[in-house]
């Protein structure tokens, strides 16, 4: 492995440093602080990564299961159906609002507490409930948008105390104080921009579950379960788009600040961009006063989704492409290049999703696409910020004891 990466560094143009590979790594990501990668961060990010490679299981099962001389002694025809949930769930919302835990909770390193921890339980719970009703023989799989079900009282509970989980690490998150104040906005942590994007995601995931609570309230009795669960979660599924853009919106400018070791946006920019994205989806749950089978419910939903994302997304873009033009030259280290390939690779995705779903003018595979298209921006975001956390973790742990 050494030999590999000091190929790969040459073949990147990288010089070798004089500092111990180790040293120099985390302190080039702004991580240099020992207790930046605080414990709970730490556990949160593996909740996440963790999920993911489940998630990846699961789908490497539904293709293995269904080879001849394997299906053939699976008399449950719905147990792919079921692997094909778990494993939409935990690769879009476990891995999502898992890593959005950690990242929030680098705002407030010091403050782990008994709540904290009791919302962090409460949310791996959660996941082994999903896991168990995914495997419940006979479970119904319920393919709605957004948010796939299993309609079994495991797998429901499950989910149930995953969000209530990651809301009340949210809330707690919102309203407890940093515990330095000096150290709100630095690189050690992370920049101010980015934790007000942060903060942005975590009040529209907040928003969700009002939502859903307050579709709940009015759904009808008398619907079939693909109804239900279909129309119980449209309008917080849209509220949860909006999170999952701020949280993207969020790393792209944290890495922006490690690569060019410069802000990309001002606090007070910042501030109004998120605002612009998350504080008109507060009407949602006014828009299911009048039953989530009204029409305003369904099309509210989507004039928000389709006008209130895309403007602040592009505005961010088109401030980190100059960023990026503007101090091109101090990019110059492997986890810089690194970080910069991982801001193409999202922002690539995510003007391919807006370009599809432009394109949309009824119910066609143009649809998925789009959704497909602009997730995977969020998780490539996310992918790059886990990689530099991760990394900057295990160096950590593998450096020996100064004392």
């Amino acid at each position: 492995m050494p030999a590999i990466i000091s190929q790969l560094r040459r073949t990147l143009g990288i010089e070798p440093s004089m500092v111990p590979f180790q040293t120099a790594r985390r302190e080039e990501i702004g991580l240099a602080d020992p207790d930046a990668v605080s414990a709970e961060t730490r556990r949160w990010i593996t909740l996440a990564v963790g999920s993911l490679v489940v998630a990846g299981l699961l789908s490497l099962a539904v293709v293995i299961g269904r080879l001849p001389f394997i299906a053939r002694f699976i008399d449950d025809p719905l147990l792919f159906k079921r692997c094909l949930v778990v494993h939409v769930d935990l690769s879009l919302i476990v891995w999502f609002y898992a890593f959005i835990s950690g990242l929030i909770s680098m705002l407030k390193p010091n403050r782990v507490s008994v709540p904290r921890n009791a919302a962090f339980a409460i949310t791996v719970l959660g996941v082994f409930g999903m896991l168990a009703g995914g495997l419940a023989k006979g479970a119904q799989p319920v393919l709605a948008n957004y948010i796939p079900v299993i309609d079994h009282p495991l797998f429901l509970g499950g989910l149930g105390l995953f969000f209530i989980g990651i809301i009340a690490q949210f809330i707690l998150a919102l309203v407890t104080p940093n515990s330095d104040p000096s150290e709100y906005g630095f690189a050690a942590r992370l920049p101010r921009e980015a934790a007000i994007g942060l903060q942005a995601s975590a009040l529209a995931v907040i928003l969700a579950g009002a939502t859903w609570i307050s579709t709940k309230a009015g759904m009808p009795g008398n619907l079939d379960i693909e109804t239900r669960f279909e129309f119980s979660i449209w309008g917080a599924g849209h509220v949860l788009q909006a999170a999952n853009m701020a949280a993207m919106l969020a790393v792209w400018l944290w890495l922006l600040k490690f690569v060019t070791g410069k802000s990309a946006l001002s606090p007070k920019a910042a501030s109004w961009a998120f605002g612009i994205l998350v504080g008109p989806h507060f009407i949602m749950p006014i828009l299911t006063l009048r039953g989530p089978l009204d029409a305003l419910y369904h099309s509210g939903a989507t004039f928000l989704m389709r006008w209130c994302i895309f403007p602040v997304a592009l505005f961010v873009l088109y401030r980190g492409a100059m960023h990026l033009k503007r101090y091109r030259d101090a990019i110059s280290s492997f986890p810089q290049k690194l970080a910069v390939t991982g801001l193409y690779a999202s922002a690539g995705l995510t003007l391919f999703g807006f370009i599809l779903g432009a394109c949309i003018r009824s119910s066609t595979t143009l649809v998925p696409a789009h959704y497909h298209a602009s997730l995977g921006g969020v998780t490539a975001a996310l992918m790059t910020a886990a990689y530099l956390l991760c990394d900057a973790s295990a160096q950590r742990d593998s450096e020996p004891s100064l004392k």
